[in-house]
């Protein structure tokens, strides 16, 4: 089943954001090589694709796991839980209907 992975970013987050993303992308890489991402990405804080100072707000990653407790555990895992850049993360299952 997939699950939404939705990590908030604490404020002032940019620079602990830029330093853990080179791991982060890693273990994304990781579930797409393994066809398991559906999708991935960052919220900009402005209405922006590059939103520069302004950095970002959180993260969304849609994933398949065996279970809500395999995804929580991975989510726990994420360089950015661990370097503090989530000041929080909701993880519920996601039922694909479109495309």
């Amino acid at each position: 089943m997939y699950y939404a992975i939705m990590g908030e970013d604490r404020d002032d987050s940019l620079e602990a954001r830029l330093q853990a993303r080179p791991e982060h992308l890693e273990r994304i890489r990781r579930l797409q090589e393994e066809g398991r991402l559906l999708l991935a990405g960052p919220h900009p804080a402005i209405d922006s694709g590059d939103p520069g100072p302004a950095g970002y707000t959180g993260s969304l990653i849609l994933a398949e796991f065996e279970s809500l407790a395999a995804a929580k555990a991975w989510a726990d895992e994420d360089p950015y839980t661990l370097t503090g850049v989530f000041s929080s993360i909701t993880v519920k299952p996601f039922k694909k209907v479109l495309p």
